[in-house]
């Protein structure tokens, strides 16, 4: 298994992907697309956000990094479609954590 490792803010992501996917190439579509989702500052402030508070409601995100909702919105599809937020939803409100698997 290859795994890809991370440590941000003394939190730690993994990303991993299976042997297969190695051998075929798709690791590195995956892998470049799990580093861009770290190039831009508010996912990962958003990050260090949710990891030290986590699980965070998903409004207390875009109060406290003082951003608009859609924007959060917009950077938290980006962050569960890496892989690197899990998210649950209670009734309206949803709740994000790190994905630590």
């Amino acid at each position: 298994m290859f795994v890809f490792l991370l440590d941000i803010f003394n939190v730690r992501i993994m990303h991993t992907t299976s042997i297969l996917s190695f051998i075929e190439g798709d690791t590195f579509e995956t892998t470049s697309s799990f580093i861009k989702s770290l190039a831009h500052p508010l996912r990962i402030k958003m990050l260090n956000y949710i990891g030290l508070n986590q699980p965070v409601n998903v409004k207390s995100i875009y109060n406290e990094l003082k951003m608009d909702q859609p924007i959060a919105s917009q950077h938290l599809r980006i962050l569960k479609d890496n892989q690197m937020v899990t998210y649950k939803r209670k009734g309206k409100e949803i709740y994000y954590s790190l994905h630590l698997k």
